[in-house]
């Protein structure tokens, strides 16, 4: 008899994420996608055709990227659950080779968004922006930016058993001091809601996309990972070094840095056009 997915399989499963320091947000959508497939099978046992068959539905329902995802939590809970047989392959992606310019935050759009969060008062939201900009943290970093943190100009981040030191630029540090003394943070966190707890990830999107309208800026293109993808190209443009870059982004594999350092198609038709490669024809009127 093969193995039925129940709550308490489930709850097992969930513990061990637990354990190894997942994310809040990592365990809570493993458990979503691992409940989608639990109802897909509708009390049917696991076998291995029952999730090549979940795979053929996914690919009819869901982009490539997303399905892929999908898979990836299934198969982990298939490995936890002794069913490694049944784990399918995910679906093969073609490497990407450009970054579509719809979804690329410019230098430009990112100054309007900072400005129009002072405009609104929001010193809070501007500075978080341009902290996550300026050092390239990914946004669950954000509570290792300390008050002591701005006095030494590093922060120290400990996250899923790993440790990096963030470097914090002068002029950030400066505006931070002004914001925390202000604000009467005298230790602890820099980001903090007026409880002070660490802010939420959905509230810090929710109040990034709410400044789009006023600021001109496609919703589209505001998240928060968006401001550590312009800090990697800025970086990337100036000092023309992936392995720094990587230890910036706090990247083991210099292969996913590559990912921050695509260009859009139309960057790279200006600079095709502008290597002066092809000579003009003289006889042409």
């Amino acid at each position: 008899m093969g193995l039925t997915i129940d709550n308490p399989i489930i709850g097992q499963f969930k513990d061990s994420l637990q354990a190894e320091e997942k994310s809040k947000a990592t365990i809570e959508k493993y458990m979503r996608d691992i409940r989608a497939f639990a109802a897909f099978l509708d009390g049917q046992p696991v076998t291995k055709d029952a999730a090549i068959r979940y795979k053929q539905h996914l690919s009819a329902h869901y982009a490539i990227a997303s399905a892929n995802s999908m898979l990836a939590a299934v198969n982990s809970f298939l490995r936890f659950a002794g069913c490694p047989d049944c784990v399918v392959r995910t679906f093969k992606v073609q490497k990407a080779v450009f970054r579509s310019k719809e979804l690329e935050l410019t230098k430009t759009e990112y100054v309007r968004l900072v400005e129009t969060a002072r405009h609104r008062g929001n010193l809070r939201l501007s500075l978080l922006m341009q902290t996550i900009c300026a050092t390239g943290i990914r946004i669950s970093e954000l509570p290792f930016i300390t008050v002591a943190s701005l006095q030494t100009r590093r922060a120290t981040v400990s996250l899923k058993g790993k440790t990096r030191t963030v470097i914090l630029p002068l002029d950030l540090c400066r505006e931070l001091k002004r914001y925390t003394k202000a604000a009467g943070i005298q230790n602890g966190s820099v980001f903090v809601t007026r409880g002070g707890q660490p802010m939420d990830r959905s509230n810090i999107l929710h109040a990034m996309k709410a400044l789009c309208r006023e600021a001109g800026v496609e919703e589209g293109k505001v998240f928060p990972h968006n401001l550590r993808h312009l800090f990697a190209v800025t970086y990337y443009n100036v000092e023309k070094d992936l392995s720094r870059l990587a230890d910036l982004l706090g990247h083991s594999n210099v292969n996913t840095t590559r990912i921050y350092t695509l260009i859009s198609c139309e960057m790279q038709e200006r600079r095709l056009d502008s290597l002066g490669l092809v000579l003009p024809n003289e006889n042409t009127a």
